[in-house]
């Protein structure tokens, strides 16, 4: 069997709230970059299949030459290998699944493409889904836990609004996962140390033989939300007194 996590290199959510609007809409980001962390849950998820069913599990992103960070990352949590396809250009959902769609093709015999639900910097949650009709293969989302997986199909666990849908489905195939498939693992320092000495194998469009159309998807008019102003009230009196005085206020506030 073989595995294969696309994972995107985003700011860290710490970080976010520093990133200015003109950083946003130039790509530059001045702040510190690391694995996306819904895509800390998807390598969790491939390690889990790699144990639970034997195989490998490998690691891709698309990017610039400094994603390779976060494909080290990948390997020191456990991927056997990682793949980095760069490219530096503008990108969209769209663009970003033809070129993994074509690295995919290009790795031989993937099993499961193994992807985070969505990204922190882009929310959108479309690349599996355009990932799995560039691949012509069946789109998996919300997946929570894999069931069973056989040489010919797999069954999953997928979480939809507070209520779980176990469902099967041929291989290949594509799963978007949720955090619920595992809690990330964290790398020891032995693997940290032996990630820093691979040598990544870099692709590029050429090589893949994909000539990367210009983003459908555009975003403008980047800006921050407006800042919340927060109250704070002190109640006095009794803890009855006081828990009586919360509640009328906020019954004014039309919380509850």
């Amino acid at each position: 069997m073989r595995y294969l996590v696309c994972i995107k290199q985003t700011p860290d959510t710490a970080e976010l709230p520093k990133v200015s609007p003109e950083e946003a809409a130039s790509g530059n980001l001045s702040v510190n970059l690391v694995v996306n962390p819904w895509d800390e849950h998807a390598i969790e998820g491939g390690l889990q299949l790699m144990e639970n069913y034997g195989g490998t599990t490998g690691a891709i992103t698309v990017g610039g030459e400094g994603a390779i960070d976060a494909l080290r990352s990948a390997l020191a949590m456990g991927c056997k290998d990682a793949t980095l396809v760069q490219y530096e250009g503008s990108t969209d959902a769209l663009n970003v699944a033809d070129l993994l769609a074509a690295a995919i093709k290009n790795d031989g015999d993937v099993d499961v493409v193994v992807m985070g639900q969505m990204t922190v910097d882009g929310n959108t949650g479309l690349t599996p889904v355009v990932l799995g009709r560039k691949l012509g293969w069946p789109v998996l989302t919300g997946v929570a836990k894999v069931v069973e997986l056989t040489e010919d199909s797999i069954t999953v666990e997928r979480s939809v609004g507070q209520s779980r849908i176990t469902v099967k489905a041929p291989t290949p195939v594509v799963l978007s996962v949720v955090k619920e498939i595992g809690e990330p693992r964290y790398p020891t320092f032995i693997n940290i140390r032996k990630a820093a000495r691979v040598k990544i194998p870099v692709l590029t469009p050429e090589d893949l033989g994909v000539d990367v159309p210009e983003p459908k998807v555009h975003m403008a008019n980047f800006r921050k939300p407006p800042a919340r102003e927060a109250k704070v009230k002190l109640f006095e009196g009794t803890p009855q007194e006081a828990a009586a005085a919360l509640i009328d206020a906020l019954l004014e506030e039309k919380v509850l």
